[in-house]
């Protein structure tokens, strides 16, 4: 592949809206049912904008959350996604990354969410030509470049 893996990591606005118009199904990993945590209302928000949300977390396998069943890893999900969203402590993105590229299908997009950052799992995933965002959340980005 002749293209540069940096080239994968997303931080200008025209590629943060380009990954925004095309996704249409959203992983969260770490989603939680608590409606004042981010990971939860970042995704509803969402689902409120014509995504379809997956929830990810396995202390809530068995529920639903934001309507959807909770699966336990990303494995589980029922059917691949355009996004998988983290909403996890950096120290635990490396373990994340190899789970990613180990996957049978790949995400286009592994979006780290605001406050969220760790170079070498993101570099881990843009060597797999999957695009990455570090440190920005789906939300406002949604509203800033794309509106409500």
């Amino acid at each position: 592949m002749d293209l540069d893996w940096q080239d994968n990591l997303v931080t200008d606005d025209a590629g943060l809206a380009r990954i925004l118009r095309e996704a249409r199904t959203v992983a969260v990993l770490g989603a939680k049912a608590d409606a004042a945590a981010p990971a939860y209302y970042v995704p509803a928000y969402l689902a409120a904008n014509g995504y379809r949300v997956l929830p990810v977390n396995p202390t809530l396998t068995g529920r639903r959350v934001l309507g959807e069943p909770v699966v336990a890893t990303l494995a589980d999900l029922p059917e691949p996604v355009d996004v998988i969203e983290i909403f996890r402590r950096p120290e635990y993105l490396p373990a994340h990354a190899t789970e990613i590229v180990r996957l049978p299908w790949r995400p286009a997009v592994v979006w780290f969410q605001l406050g969220i950052r760790n170079d070498a799992a993101a570099a881990a995933l843009a060597r797999t030509g999957i695009r990455v965002v570090q440190n920005r959340c789906m939300m406002p980005e949604h509203r800033r470049l794309i509106g409500a």
